[in-house]
């Protein structure tokens, strides 16, 4: 991390996705909310303490409305238009709305992605990761990236959604590309044939519904409202590129941790049980989201003895929050018997994941599928040479080379 001089801004350069704890650490020490300049050149406020996150996360003055984000980048004068990377797909549902919009855009889709759908997955799931874990059999290394976590997450979000198998390799270009790309044209190019594949695929479930969350959606109903043809898109859009990225990552990570803290795996390998706290904890100790997606200052926020002017746009760190040790004791400790609540992994407040539950599920089913399969598995390269996504929303790696046995 670089600062420039007399502007009193620290760039986060390329250095700081490869370890963002330090700089985190530093700044919590320093504060909770920093200028700063991300690596595209955006002036930002990041909050990395817990309880200014926590409330930054439901706080009202700070708003999601994707509507003047546009006159930002412009008064930024950084030469980035919002439009050139978005199209409403990306910004026509409830991660870019206040309320009212967010809380009618948030029941609708709630109505649709209900908790016994999710139970419901649950062994196909388990059916998915072990013919996976089939195919890397007799391998010595892989990347269990590719291997494993990626392929999961994405048949899992395509048979949630209820798209065919066969265009699970397309959707998985589309969403690295809009994910990993700082190239406006490529980004144009695959939120484009995102946004026409699923228009076809919700016109096709109008004609020939089915047992699948783009059904539930067209039908959901609240008081005689319904989403609208774009918002409808534009809400599988969400749940497919938030949930398949995330989760994914998480799957990655969480294998990296208990790799690195090999008395916890044992532990773990001994007392299955602990699953599900660990699941929570691995969350906690690195989770898949860095930083929240954008806020805005609607009006002038104090934080502190800081004071955000109007219309500047807001970084909360997640994973900074989930480290602060004023909130839990001893926070680079990866401790499974941890109490189990207060993380900010998913969110929080109205705009907490909705599909927290489903991605738990799937963390769970692929780690214990995993370590009950390939018991002595053991990284295949130096921790030091393991690369991390050059990305301010995802923290996951590029690759993860295991060893089998």
């Amino acid at each position: 991390m670089t600062t420039i001089a007399g502007a009193g801004r620290d760039v986060l350069d390329m250095s700081f996705f490869q370890d963002p704890y330090a700089v985190y650490e530093r700044l919590r020490n320093a504060g909770p909310v920093h200028p700063m300049r991300t690596p595209d050149g955006i002036d930002v406020w990041v909050i990395t303490r817990y309880e200014e996150a926590k409330e930054a996360l439901s706080d009202a003055r700070f708003t999601k409305d994707f509507a003047g984000v546009p006159e930002i980048f412009a008064q930024q004068s950084t030469g980035i238009s919002a439009h050139e990377g978005y199209t409403d797909i990306l910004t026509k549902h409830m991660l870019f709305a206040d309320p009212p919009d967010h809380t009618r855009l948030r029941e609708l889709s709630a109505k649709a992605f209900t908790r016994r759908r999710v139970e419901a997955l649950r062994p196909e799931i388990q059916q998915i990761v072990d013919g996976l874990l089939d195919r890397m059999a007799g391998q010595r290394e892989v990347d269990l990236l590719r291997a494993l976590s990626f392929p999961m997450s994405m048949a899992v979000t395509c048979r949630l959604l209820g798209i065919p198998p066969a265009d699970e390799d397309a959707f998985r270009r589309w969403t690295e590309t809009i994910f990993t790309t700082n190239d406006p044209a490529r980004m144009n190019e695959a939120v484009r044939a995102v946004d026409e594949y699923l228009v076809g695929v919700v016109e096709a479930k109008r004609a020939d519904p089915a047992d699948d969350l783009i059904t539930s959606l067209i039908n959901a109903r609240e008081n005689g409202d319904r989403l609208s043809d774009r918002e409808l898109v534009s809400t599988c859009a969400l749940m497919f590129v938030a949930g398949y990225e995330t989760t994914a990552s998480m799957v990655g990570n969480a294998v990296l941790a208990l790799l690195q803290n090999p008395a916890k795996l044992a532990e773990l390998k001994q007392d299955p049980s602990l699953m599900p706290n660990a699941v929570d904890e691995l969350l906690r100790f690195d989770g898949p989201v860095n930083v929240a997606t954008l806020r805005s200052t609607a009006t002038e926020v104090r934080i502190g003895d800081v004071t955000i002017p109007q219309g500047q746009f807001v970084l909360v760190s997640l994973i900074s929050a989930n480290r602060d040790g004023e909130k839990f004791p001893d926070p680079d400790r990866l401790d499974f018997t941890r109490p189990l609540g207060g993380s900010l992994a998913f969110g929080h407040g109205i705009h907490y994941c909705l599909g927290a539950p489903l991605s738990r599920v799937e963390i769970e089913v692929a780690l214990s599928r995993l370590l009950a399969r390939y018991p002595n598995l053991s990284l295949a390269r130096q921790p030091s040479t393991l690369r991390w996504r050059n990305s301010l929303l995802v923290r996951g790696l590029s690759a993860l080379p295991i060893l089998l046995n």
